[in-house]
């Protein structure tokens, strides 16, 4: 009985030290993980200090490409035009569009103060050709992680129901 416990003893004595020389062979051979720590990793050099991101980039000369060439604002705001765009963003815009922070697009509020009317509603009824056309919709593109704009199919009229609400955003 002896003889066999010192004979499993021996076996299993065997095997972790052949396991272990195989570890320190795949160790040299390339097969291990090693992570670095993050504060060895050098940061990303970036010119974001004097470059503005394109969400946040003020562009007041340009149209966009699509349908509308003209939009005329009344001084005040049309509530129940802009209830309607409200009710129309949260059934169509709502999955990528959040009001105040970054999705997976940029926030509709303030974008009054950054774009014409006219190319916000190109970019909402037309995205397609707005991001393989026009220069600032290809760069937000890009900001976006390379997410397009869905083709909602939306009217010109939900469309301006949508820049109404979008009026009332701050």
């Amino acid at each position: 009985m002896k003889t066999i416990i010192k004979g499993i003893t021996l076996l299993f004595a065997l095997i972790m030290i052949g396991c272990g020389g195989k570890q320190e062979e795949k160790k040299e051979d390339g097969f291990s993980v090693q992570r670095k720590k993050a504060a060895t990793e050098q940061p990303v050099e970036t010119n974001s200090s004097t470059e503005t991101k394109a969400s946040e980039r003020v562009d007041m000369s340009t149209k966009g490409v699509g349908p509308i060439k003209s939009v005329t604002l009344a001084p005040e705001i049309d509530q129940a035009m802009a209830d309607n765009g409200k009710a129309v963003y949260e059934q169509m815009c709502l999955a990528c569009h959040r009001v105040g922070k970054k999705f997976i697009g940029p926030p509709p509020n303030g974008v009054l103060e950054r774009r014409t009317p006219e190319w916000i509603m190109n970019m909402i009824l037309n995205p397609q050709e707005m991001v393989q056309q026009d220069p600032l919709a290809k760069e937000l593109l890009q900001e976006f992680n390379g997410s397009p704009m869905s083709n909602q199919g939306l009217t010109e009229e939900q469309a301006r129901a949508i820049l109404e609400y979008f009026r009332t955003l701050k």
